[in-house]
């Protein structure tokens, strides 16, 4: 009995990296180590995603109109329940700021990873969109939509997370994750060849102002220590996720070349941090994620770099630069 309390608490971890472009999973890590542990944490284990399920909701702003510098009110969202529940309203766990009551960008909003401005997108639209917004990029785990999802209330396979964001860094194409290309017999002869399953999920457009927004989450959000103390310079893009009571650990960064998500956890959600300190997506899974980066920059043998940016689209219908935004707002103001 003490030997399986022992080995429940050892965390767990997940980890996989992928090209957006060609769907080619180019690292697979299914669990910390597979003699002991053989349960895969990439594409059977579905777990709680937190934060990183808000890309999905801001994508609903974005293919509607919204830029990143749309301001909106830093102020507590609550939903209103079907009759005959109780109770009768849902309002998400307020996340605190130094600019709670005022008015704050998308951006902004998404780089703190902010509950009440993920709440108010959601409003705007409705759970139903936002779950099928996340089913057109390859998320195919039941969601059910309730407006708990805005902080992340789904459990989702680490795979579809990863294939999701996928969508972002290649133009709004969804790339199924790709394992085999091809298998041959033992004389070379192939016998079977495969392609990379692909459609559209969102334009362009919405995926570009997407990672314009999740620039700011590593720039100046959650995942800022990537720059100074992990010093990785590339164009990065990305996501943290940590659930209730710190038992999920989640970050999912993007780079033009390659997305890679990483989670870590216990294998009972009853095995957690005490406190937040570490017990948050970018303590217990941005560090993995940095260090695989880290390694893949410095092997000069392998093709990616860090001086690889985002290709903007030839036409963006909203501004992105926030100083210009706000001018153009004064000037449409109607006296």
């Amino acid at each position: 009995m003490d030997s399986i309390k022992y080995y429940k608490f050892y965390l767990r971890a997940g980890f996989m990296s992928m090209e957006p472009q060609t769907g080619f999973v180019k690292a697979y890590v299914g669990g910390i180590n597979y003699q002991h542990f053989k349960f895969d944490q990439v594409s059977v284990a579905r777990r709680q995603v937190g934060s990183t399920f808000k890309p999905f909701i801001y994508t609903l702003a974005m293919q509607n109109g919204y830029s990143p510098c749309t301001k909106v009110p830093n102020i507590p969202v609550s939903f209103e329940l079907p009759e005959g529940q109780e109770p009768r309203f849902y309002t998400p766990k307020f996340s605190q700021s130094k600019r709670d009551g005022e008015m704050i960008t998308l951006k902004y909003g998404l780089a703190g990873s902010l509950n009440q401005i993920s709440a108010w997108v959601l409003k705007q639209f409705s759970p139903e969109a936002a779950v099928q917004v996340a089913n057109k990029m390859g998320v195919y785990s039941h969601i059910d939509p309730y407006p708990s999802i805005c902080v992340g209330a789904a459990e989702v396979l680490l795979k579809e997370m990863v294939g999701g964001y996928c969508t972002f860094a290649n133009k709004g194409i969804y790339t199924r994750p790709m394992f085999v290309t091809r298998i041959e017999d033992k004389e070379g002869n192939v016998l079977s060849s495969f392609s990379p399953l692909q459609k559209e999920a969102v334009s362009e457009e919405t995926a570009f102002l997407m990672l314009d927004l999740m620039r700011g989450v590593v720039d100046f959000g959650t995942s800022v220590r990537l720059r100074y103390r992990y010093n990785i310079k590339a164009d990065l893009a990305g996501k943290t996720g940590t659930t209730n009571n710190h038992s999920d650990g989640w970050f999912i960064g993007i780079s033009p070349q390659l997305v890679s998500g990483a989670w870590v956890g216990g294998e009972e959600r009853s095995i957690h941090f005490r406190t937040i300190t570490l017990g948050q997506g970018a303590e217990m899974a941005l560090p993995i994620w940095a260090l695989y980066m880290q390694k893949v920059y410095a092997d000069k043998s392998l093709p990616y770099t860090e001086d690889m940016r985002f290709e903007k689209p030839d036409y963006i219908s909203v501004e992105t630069d926030c100083d210009t935004y706000d001018r153009q707002q004064e000037t449409f103001i109607e006296f």
